[in-house]
């Protein structure tokens, strides 16, 4: 049987296992979030990052791809899976409902995270997550690049997320600030505040 995967965040640009179709898919019931504190690959326990997670909220939907695993890898495919995504146990590993085109309803497997687990911090507003991000860097690089390429991604797909494109921009200002060369942007918003953040 086909396997698919449900990518939301750096499976996106870094799924890891051969990928033979992609289709871009809503999954109900679940938002994009940075809800989980990243203390390995994207921080560190004296300076946590933040990462990418599916969080349950009722009458919610997130757009993704759903990715087909090449035939004849899906068990290694998801024991890769498994090593990458299951470091810390703050994700619950789930097929869930998906449909395909022509309404082809499938199965996907899909990362979403433990509400009770302490890495879980679903109640930070957009600022405090930019202001994680700007500052956290782990064993696989700096959050900002995470962030980054996430965006990148989706706007290449054709996948629009307020809330990330909203965080994106903050976290260019504040690494600008840091930096104290705003010059390198280009956007056509003033730089000397922040957007209004989309609704939480």
């Amino acid at each position: 049987m086909a396997l698919w995967v449900f990518g939301y965040g750096s499976l996106l640009w870094n799924p890891g296992f051969d990928v033979v179709e992609t289709q871009a898919v809503t999954l109900d019931g679940y938002v994009r979030s940075f809800c989980m504190t990243s203390i390995h690959y994207r921080g560190t326990l004296a300076k946590p990052g933040l990462v990418l997670a599916l969080d349950q909220v009722d009458g919610a939907n997130c757009l993704g791809l759903a990715m087909r695993v090449c035939p004849g890898r899906e068990e290694s495919a998801l024991n890769d899976l498994r090593k990458r995504e299951l470091i810390s146990s703050a994700y619950v590993e789930k097929k869930l409902p998906i449909v395909l085109e022509n309404d082809i309803k499938e199965h996907a497997v899909a990362y979403v995270i433990d509400r009770k687990h302490r890495q879980y911090v679903g109640d930070i507003t957009l600022e405090e997550q930019a202001q994680r991000i700007s500052r956290a860097v782990g064993e696989r690089g700096p959050n900002t690049e995470y962030l980054f390429k996430t965006v990148a991604h989706l706007r290449r797909i054709g996948l629009k997320d307020p809330k990330l494109d909203w965080l994106e921009q903050r976290v260019r200002q504040l690494t600008a600030s840091d930096l104290g060369d705003k010059s390198s942007l280009c956007y056509s918003y003033e730089m000397d505040r922040p957007a209004i953040e989309p609704s939480q």
